[in-house]
C-alpha cells in the first residue's frame, strides 16, 4: 500500500492537518525497468521506460512560462530577458510590475502590486480566461517565472480577521506565505480562499504532469534567484546544458536512521529518494548516520542531493569548492532553508546555489515536516518518470499557500531523453561523458541481480573503462565486491593516473589506502596517505590521515616519519 504523505485527513476548505513536527536542527507507483537478462549488448543493456506528459525528445516550449521581474530593478529586468531570449518565451509574455525591494512584502502589497495587476495582465494579454466561478477555464502558460528582485515571501497581517481560522491548530492560525506558494494558487485568487494556514494541494503525487495545469487549480511557480543577478541568470544556462549533454555524476544522499517517531517521515522520503536514483542507474550513496554529512567526506560528482538537519550549510557543502555538475540539483530539509536567497553562507538555498546548485527548493519561514516537499516523490517523477523540475516540484508538495520556494528553470528536464537516445547521442560526438552512461548501464544490471563478476565482464569490453578515473573506479569497487583484492588495488591505482576530480583523488587515496591496510601493506598504505597529505592540502580529514600516518611511521620503525608526523600533529 502506498504511504500517505500526512497523517490526518483534509479539513474543509482544502485546509489539511499534519504532524506539527518543529523542523529544527537535528532535535502513485513510480515506473519501473523490466528486468532484463545481463547482455553485453548496449541494446539490451540501455532497456529503460520512462513516462511522461510530453515528447521524450525536448523540453516544454517556451510559449509555457510567463515571466515576472521587478521593473525597478534593471537587474531583475536583465535576468528575465535572458531567460526569455534562452527559452523563447513570447516577448509579451515577460511582464515587468514594480514591486518593493527586499526579500518581504505586506499582505497589502502584495495583492496591490503582484497579484491583481498580474492577474490582469494575464488576461488582458489573453493567456488566461476566466470563467463562471471566477475559475481558469482556458489557459496559454502553465509556469511562472519570478526572476531575482520579485520579493520571495509574504509577510503575516495581523489586522487580516478570517472566522474559520479558529478551526485551525493554533501553531497554524498564520498568514504568511511564501510568494511562490501564494502564487500557485492564482487560478483561485478571484474566487477566494481562506488565507491562514496551509492549503492542501490536490494534485500532490500527480502521475500524469499534464493535469498540472491552471485549469485544474493550480500554477506552476519558480524562481530564478540566488545570492546574486549572475547565480540566477545562470541557472538556466546550466539546466540547458545537462538537457543537452545529460545530467551525468553521483547521488548523495542524507538521512538520519530513523525508523520511528514523529520525524521518521522525513527519513523515508530521503531513503525513497535515493531509492529513485539507484533505480535510475545513479552511483547512489546513502549516508544513514544521525549527523549530517561530516566535512572530510570525498562529496565528488553531485548530480543529485537530499539531507537534513542542520541550520547551515554544514560539512562538505559549508566549504568553498563543491563538485556540483551543470544540471545538479540539490535540497536540504530545513525550517529556514530559504529565509533569505541572498547569502553564500547563511542557511541552506543560498549557500548551495553559490556553490553551484542548480536547482533547489527551500521554506522561507516554519513549515513544519508535514509541510515541507516530500522528497521521494520529487526524484521519482524528476529521475524516473522524466518530469520537468517545475512539475516535480509541483508535485512533490503537499501544501500550497504555505511556505516553500522552488528555485531553478521549471522547464528544465534533463531526463526527457531515453538512456539509449543519451548514450548514442554522446557516442556520435565522442564525449568523455558517456563513460557515465555505462556507469549506468553498470549499476541498472546490478540492481536487477548481475553479479559484480559479470559486469566486471562487460567494462573489460567498453574502451572507456580504461581511459577514465569514472569507470576504473567503479571496476575497482566491482572487483572488490567480486573478492578480487589485487585486482582492486590494481584498478585504483590505475584510476589515480587518469585525472580523477579534487574530491574523486581523494576517495580514490582513501581507497588505495583502505585496500593495502586489508592486505597488510603498511609501507603501501602510508605512501597512500603521504600522497593523499600532499595533494590534498585542504582535506578536511588531515588530523585523521596525519595520527594514522604516525602510527604506520612509529610500525614501520620509520624515526624520521615519525618525527615529521609529530611535528604535523602538534599545528591542528
Amino acid at each position: 500500500m502506498r504511504r500517505r504523505h500526512r497523517d490526518a485527513e483534509p479539513r474543509s476548505r482544502g485546509k489539511r492537518v499534519f504532524s506539527l513536527m518543529l523542523l529544527c536542527p537535528r532535535a502513485p507507483a513510480s515506473p519501473r525497468h523490466s528486468p532484463v537478462p545481463f547482455a553485453r549488448s548496449l541494446l539490451a543493456a540501455l532497456v529503460f521506460t520512462a513516462a511522461s506528459a510530453f515528447p521524450l525528445d525536448g523540453a516544454e516550449p517556451g510559449e509555457s512560462v510567463v515571466v515576472v521581474f521587478n521593473s525597478k530593478q534593471p537587474e531583475s529586468k536583465a535576468v528575465a530577458q535572458h531567460y526569455a531570449t534562452r527559452r523563447k518565451v513570447p516577448a509579451a509574455q515577460v511582464i515587468g510590475l514594480p514591486l518593493p525591494a527586499g526579500d518581504s512584502m505586506s499582505r497589502a502589497d502584495f495583492n496591490a502590486q503582484l497579484q491583481t495587476p498580474l492577474l490582469h495582465a494575464l488576461e488582458s494579454k489573453k493567456l488566461v480566461t476566466f470563467g463562471e466561478g471566477n475559475k481558469i477555464v482556458a489557459a496559454k502558460a502553465r509556469h511562472l517565472v519570478l526572476c531575482f528582485g520579485v520579493p520571495l515571501k509574504i509577510a503575516r497581517d495581523a489586522t487580516l480577521v478570517e472566522p474559520e481560522v479558529e478551526k485551525l491548530p493554533e501553531p497554524l492560525r498564520r498568514n504568511e506565505a511564501s510568494v511562490d506558494g501564494e502564487l500557485a494558487l492564482l487560478p483561485f485568487a478571484r474566487a477566494g480562499y481562506m488565507l491562514a494556514g496551509p492549503r492542501q494541494n490536490p494534485h500532490f503525487g500527480a502521475t500524469n504532469a499534464a493535469a498540472l495545469h491552471p485549469t485544474n487549480g493550480l500554477m506552476l511557480v519558480a524562481r530564478l534567484d540566488g545570492p546574486t543577478a549572475d547565480i540566477a541568470r545562470g541557472l538556466v544556462d546550466k539546466a540547458m546544458q545537462a538537457e543537452s549533454d545529460g545530467l551525468w555524476g553521483r547521488a548523495w544522499f542524507d538521512a538520519r536512521g530513523l525508523t520511528n517517531g514523529p520525524y521518521a517521515p522525513g527519513d523515508a522520503w530521503i531513503r525513497g529518494a535515493a531509492a529513485a536514483a539507484a533505480r535510475h542507474g545513479f552511483e547512489t550513496v546513502l549516508d544513514e548516520r544521525p549527523e549530517t554529512l561530516p566535512a572530510a567526506t570525498p562529496l565528488s560528482h553531485v548530480a543529485l542531493y537530499a539531507g537534513w538537519y542542520d541550520a547551515n550549510a554544514s560539512g562538505p557543502f559549508a566549504r568553498a569548492q563543491v563538485e556540483f555538475v551543470p544540471g545538479a540539483v540539490a535540497y536540504h530539509l530545513h525550517s529556514f532553508s530559504a529565509q533569505t536567497l541572498r547569502t553564500g553562507s547563511d542557511h541552506w538555498c543560498g549557500p548551495l546555489l553559490a556553490r553551484g546548485a542548480t536547482a533547489t527548493m527551500g521554506s522561507v519561514n516554519e513549515p513544519y515536516l508535514g509541510g515541507t516537499p516530500d522528497v521521494r516523490v520529487f526524484f521519482e517523477r524528476f529521475v524516473e518518470a522524466g518530469f520537468s523540475f517545475g512539475e516535480a516540484a509541483s508535485a512533490a508538495q503537499g501544501s500550497l499557500s504555505w511556505q516553500t520556494t522552488v528555485i531553478g528553470d521549471p522547464l528544465y528536464r534533463p531526463f526527457g531523453k531515453s538512456p539509449r537516445e543519451q548514450h548514442e547521442a554522446l557516442a556520435a560526438r565522442k564525449s568523455r561523458l558517456i563513460e557515465w552512461s555505462h556507469l549506468m548501464v553498470v549499476n541498472r544490471n546490478l540492481a536487477r541481480g548481475t553479479t559484480p563478476a559479470e559486469m566486471v565482464g562487460y567494462l573489460r569490453d567498453v574502451p572507456e573503462s580504461q581511459s577514465g578515473a569514472v569507470l576504473l573506479e567503479k571496476l575497482a569497487d566491482l572487483h572488490a565486491a567480486a573478492a578480487n583484492a589485487p585486482a582492486a588495488l590494481e584498478a585504483t591505482a590505475r584510476a589515480l593516473e587518469l585525472q580523477p576530480s579534487p574530491q574523486q583523488n581523494i576517495r580514490l587515496l582513501l581507497a588505495l589506502a583502505s585496500r593495502r591496510a586489508t592486505m597488510r601493506d603498511a609501507a603501501g598504505e602510508h605512501a597512500a596517505l603521504e600522497r593523499l597529505f600532499t595533494e590534498a592540502p585542504d582535506y578536511a580529514g588531515r588530523r585523521s590521515c596525519v595520527e594514522r600516518l604516525l602510527a604506520l611511521a612509529q610500525q614501520l620503525n620509520r624515526p624520521a616519519d615519525s618525527a615529521r608526523w609529530k611535528l604535523e600533529l602538534g599545528k591542528f
